[in-house]
Order: C-alpha cells, then structure tokens, then sequence
C-alpha cells in the first residue's frame, strides 16, 4: 500500500511539480490550491504527510496547521515558504 500525501499549494505549477515527482517515487497524492480545501481534506482522510504551503488564499497554513493539531491530527507536515525572516520560521 503507498503511503498518501496531500498537497496544500495555491501556486499550480509548483503544485503540479511537486505531485508529479511524489507520484514518480510512487506516493498517492492528493493536491488542492487553496487553505478551506486543504483543511478539509486533512480533516476528512488520512494521510501519511501533508505538504504545506504557508501563504494560501482563505486559511493560511499556519491556521491549518493549528486546526490539525487542535483536533487531534498529528500528521507530519513540511511546511512550504517563500518568507524570509527568522520569526515566520519559528511561527511554523
């Protein structure tokens, strides 16, 4: 059985990319662009890892993220950023 991946990234290329080469090594993966979508789908399957990106449109990921770990899910997640600062880093 593979193991699942979700995919949080509003960017569609680097969304597509990153599923691509998860689906090349033979994981399950599934992918949405925006934070509701993402969260949804993290509330309503299992998964394996989450892959995250922090700047989304509706909940960013770091609401996602806190909402996940409220509720009990304590799936990995590699969080995604294009942020800089030293602060947003320990923030995630």
């Amino acid at each position: 059985m593979s193991q699942k991946i979700l995919i949080v990234e509003d960017q569609q290329d680097i969304n597509e990319l990153i599923a691509l080469n998860l689906n090349l090594l033979s994981f399950e993966v599934s992918s949405c662009m925006d934070g509701e979508s993402g969260l949804k789908m993290a509330l309503e399957q299992r998964f394996d890892l989450i892959v995250l990106d922090i700047m989304l449109p509706g909940k960013n990921g770091l609401e996602i993220c806190k909402t996940l770990r409220e509720n009990g899910i304590y799936t990995p997640i590699l969080m995604l950023t294009a942020k800089k600062t030293e602060a947003d880093r320990v923030m995630g």
